[in-house]
């Protein structure tokens, strides 16, 4: 049984806009800015508010969702309510979501790993950058395990000091902006714009993680679509304005020769050595946001399928403070070992694949359940298009670039779809016989 807590234990607007925006600007960002100028040129910032705009489009189905059907299971929970006759929908979404986050968490712990190991001097020592990445699981596992409260105030202190120290390079960096290099903006045609938005979409995934606290949220009518769409707009700001220091400031071969490096690139020129290590430092907490983040949403929403026999009932474990500590550290020590690995491409494009996949299924979901959610039709069929068209886009690009990447995704779900197929037909129907 679940315990009530107090209002004061609750989250607030505050907590909640911190999940959001530290779910979606973790790796994200750092990561992905070479590849969208790789693609678009200097159309990247157009490749953003492709993105954002998906976002909001998607946003606006998980918001009618989790206010009308409240519980920690998010999006398995909404495909459950939608498809009841048909179960293994709801169920193989949840398995897949939450194979996705560990995916994203392992991404995040490998940029921090990264970015700390070249502030301590050891960019190509893979030792100390998993050292790094191990401490940072372990440490926000410890902050999760303690409590809502512990996590949303540690998540606010992490969200806006990245916020300010973002925000302030955006600044300075628009003042050394050569307009020139701006020009024209469609300089590669307008289709690359699109297909680098599609390619970048794993940067908007995180506003979702705000469904899985509605239980634990104070006032949610008000403060779930505040949180989200706030998040949305937030992260979206952030994003256009450093894409426009980044194109205005070097060239599209330079940005791209950075790779993942791109931002702390951009820095340099801007601020010297000083810009590379506020960079760093903003990296640092960027990341740390968003694994307190996913740790955060991901256990609930495990903790909310093992109550409703979807996974093994040991997940549903909660302390006495209503932690879901066994999901805790399922996504500790599984984010881990993904991350220790080393090889995360497959991983990442399986993420941004998956939030895509998923989105969709939900705005189906609303659409279905149109009559209980008061949803506006034309938005959310608005968003399948666009959603459904990213995909194609996605899709299309891994086939022509990577292949092997391409079948790697569909091993995967394949294999997680296999799992939970297992479990639904042996394990659980044991359970239920007990």
């Amino acid at each position: 049984m679940k315990q009530q807590k107090s209002p004061q234990e609750k989250l607030g607007l505050t907590e909640l806009i911190a999940i959001g925006v530290g779910g979606m600007i973790g790796g994200g960002i750092f990561s992905v800015l070479g590849l969208a100028v790789n693609i678009s040129g200097h159309a990247a910032p157009v490749a953003f508010a492709i993105g954002s705009m998906i976002a909001f489009v998607a946003g606006h189905s998980y918001v009618r969702l989790a206010l009308t059907f409240r519980g920690d299971g998010a999006s398995y929970t909404y495909l459950r309510h939608a498809f009841p006759s048909f179960p293994w929908i709801a169920g193989s979404t949840g398995w897949i979501v939450i194979a996705g986050y560990v995916g994203t968490l392992a991404l995040y712990a490998f940029t921090f790993g990264a970015y700390g190991a070249d502030l301590l001097g050891s960019p190509r020592n893979p030792d100390v950058r998993m050292v790094l990445s191990a401490a940072v699981l372990l440490f926000f596992m410890l902050v999760n395990l303690k409590g809502v409260r512990s996590s949303g105030i540690t998540e606010d202190l992490v969200v806006y000091s990245k916020i300010i120290l973002l925000g302030l390079f955006a600044i300075i960096g628009l003042s050394s902006v050569r307009h020139d290099y701006l020009i024209p903006v469609f300089d590669r045609g307008i289709p690359p714009a699109f297909m680098a938005g599609a390619l970048i979409f794993v940067a908007y995934e995180g506003f979702q993680l705000i469904t899985n606290a509605v239980e634990e949220t104070r006032n949610p009518q008000r403060n779930i679509p505040a949180g989200i769409y706030g998040s949305i707009l937030i992260t979206t700001t952030i994003y256009i304005v450093l894409a426009i220091v980044a194109v205005g400031n070097l060239t599209p071969a330079e940005i791209s020769a950075a790779e993942e490096y791109a931002l702390a690139r951009v820095a340099q020129p801007v601020l010297g050595e000083a810009g590379v290590v506020l960079v760093a430092l903003a990296a640092l907490l960027a990341t740390s946001s968003a694994i307190n983040s996913t740790v955060f949403g991901a256990s609930r929403m495990i903790a909310q399928m093992a109550e409703e026999g979807m996974m093994p009932n040991l997940l549903a474990r909660r302390s006495l403070q209503h932690v879901p500590w066994v999901g805790i550290l399922l996504m500790t020590f599984a984010g881990l070992a993904f991350t220790t690995l080393g090889g995360l491409e497959v991983i990442t494009a399986f993420s941004s694949m998956t939030f895509l996949l998923v989105s969709i299924g939900v705005s189906l979901a609303n659409l279905r359940l149109r009559a209980s959610t008061g949803c506006r039709c034309w938005w959310v069929i608005l968003g399948i298009i666009l959603m459904a068209t990213t995909m194609i886009l996605l899709t299309w690009y891994l086939w022509e670039t990577s292949r092997e990447t391409l079948a790697a995704i569909v091993g995967l779900y394949v294999t997680v779809f296999m799992l939970q197929q297992i479990y639904q037909h042996l394990f659980r129907r044991n359970h239920g016989n007990r």
